[in-house]
C-alpha cells in the first residue's frame, strides 16, 4: 500500500450529503450513448474479446445526488487511510474499499438495474467481476497556481507552433493520468465523479490493430464509457483546466460460465490486499469450474438415459480446455512473496510498446 497522504479536493467527504439506500429510480439518470463503436471498427481481429462491442461514446448514467454520495465514500477517511495504492502507471488509486466502507457504491454497482444498462451497452450480459474491483478509482489533483501554469503553457505551445508551422508531441501525451495498459478484466466502466465544465484534454486513447491512436471523449460528471479494456490498449490522457480528476473504474465479466475468462491479474496484482484478491479470484475460477462441470455431467447422464454413444473426441475437449483454465488460473496466483508492490509490467499486448514505456519512466527518473 503507497504511503498515506490526500491531497486537497473540491468539495470533501465532510460536505452534507443525503443519506439512505441506493434507489435506483432515484440515483439512475441514463440517457443511451450516442454511438457504440466496435471491435472491428478499431480493426482488431475477428473474434476478439467476449463481445463485438469495443467502447461507447459518454453516456449520462448517475444523478447529480448519486455522485455526490459515491464522492462522500471515496473520499471518507477510513478509505483513504486503508485502501490507498500508488503504482509506476498512476500516482494515487483507492481499491478494495466498496464493500466494507462504502455501501452506496456497492450497492449501486451491484444493482440489477445499473448490471443491466452496462450490459445492454456491451451487447453481452456482464456481473461485477468480484467485490474488492467495485470502484476501483484514479485520482489526479493539482493547485489552483499549477492549473494556471499548465493551461499558460499550453496556449504559449500552441501558439508557437501556429506561428512556426510546427507541431510536436501532443501535450497531453507527456505525462498520462493512467499510462498505456490492457486491463485485467474483460470490460470496465469508467464513471467520473469531477466536474470537468472546464476541462481541456482528459481523453481516453485507443491503440487500435494497426497501431494508430483513436480518442474517446472524456465522460462529463455523472457520465461514464464502457469499454472492453482486457482486449483493447488505452491511456488516460492528461487533463488541463481543472484541479482535480475523479474517475471511477468498476470491472465486469461475462455471467455466462461457457463463455471465455480471460482475466488476468498483471495489472492488480501489485496494487492489491493480495489475500483478498487472491481468495476472491480463486472463489469465483471455481464456482466458473463447478458450474461446467456440472453442465457436462447433466449432459453425460442425458445422452446415457437415451441410448447415445459417448462422444470421446468432445469429452476431452472439455477435459483438455478445464486443464487449461485452472493452468491459467494456477498461473496468475503469485507467491507474495514474489510480488513487487506498485511494480505493474507484462500490462501490454504488444512487447515493443512495453520497452518504450519502461525507457520512458527510465528518463523521468
Amino acid at each position: 500500500m503507497a504511503a498515506s497522504w490526500k491531497p486537497v479536493i473540491e468539495a470533501l467527504a465532510t460536505d452534507k450529503v443525503a443519506v439512505g439506500d441506493f434507489d435506483p429510480k432515484k440515483h439512475l439518470d441514463y440517457e443511451p450513448p450516442a454511438k457504440v463503436h466496435t471491435m472491428k471498427e478499431l480493426d482488431l481481429p475477428e473474434g476478439t474479446g467476449v463481445s463485438p462491442v469495443a467502447v461507447s461514446e459518454p453516456f449520462r448514467l448517475f444523478t447529480t445526488e448519486a455522485v455526490h454520495r459515491m464522492r462522500a465514500e471515496v473520499l471518507s477517511q477510513d478509505v483513504w487511510d486503508n485502501c490507498q495504492y500508488s503504482s509506476n502507471l498512476a500516482q494515487c488509486q483507492l481499491r478494495g474499499f466498496a464493500a466494507k466502507y462504502a455501501p452506496f457504491v456497492y450497492d449501486t454497482w451491484k444493482s440489477p438495474e445499473t448490471l443491466s444498462i452496462i450490459s445492454k451497452i456491451a451487447g453481452v450480459e456482464l456481473i461485477t467481476e468480484m467485490d474488492f474491483e467495485i470502484a476501483h478509482v484514479n485520482i489526479s489533483v493539482k493547485s489552483e497556481k499549477q492549473k494556471a501554469e499548465e493551461l499558460q503553457a499550453f496556449v504559449d505551445k500552441k501558439a508557437t507552433e501556429e506561428d512556426e508551422g510546427i507541431a510536436g508531441c501532443p501535450w497531453e501525451d507527456d505525462k498520462p493520468i493512467v499510462d498505456w495498459h490492457t486491463d485485467s478484466y474483460p470490460f470496465v466502466c469508467v464513471t467520473m465523479l469531477s466536474d470537468c465544465t472546464n476541462m481541456i484534454g482528459g481523453e481516453t486513447a485507443l491503440r487500435t490493430g494497426t497501431g494508430d491512436i483513436v480518442k474517446v471523449r472524456g465522460p462529463q460528471m455523472g457520465c461514464a464509457v464502457v469499454l472492453q479494456g482486457r482486449y483493447i490498449e488505452h491511456q488516460a490522457l492528461r487533463a488541463l483546466g481543472t484541479t482535480e480528476r475523479i474517475s471511477m473504474v468498476t470491472s465486469f465479466r461475462p455471467r455466462c460460465p461457457t463463455l471465455p475468462d480471460d482475466t488476468v491479474l498483471t495489472t492488480v496484482r501489485p496494487i492489491s490486499n493480495l489475500s483478498e484478491l487472491y481468495s476472491q479470484y480463486g472463489e469465483y475460477r471455481l464456482e466458473i469450474l463447478e458450474e461446467r462441470i456440472r453442465n457436462q455431467l447433466r449432459t453425460l447422464r442425458e445422452n446415457k438415459r437415451v441410448g447415445k454413444r459417448v462422444d470421446v473426441k468432445a469429452l476431452k475437449g472439455f477435459f483438455l480446455e478445464q486443464e487449461r483454465f485452472l493452468s491459467h488460473m494456477n498461473q496468475e496466483m503469485v507467491e507474495e512473496e514474489l510480488v513487487t508492490k506498485g511494480d505493474i509490467h507484462g500490462h501490454l499486448l504488444t512487447g515493443d510498446y512495453e520497452a518504450d514505456s519502461k525507457t520512458k519512466r527510465k528518463r523521468e527518473k
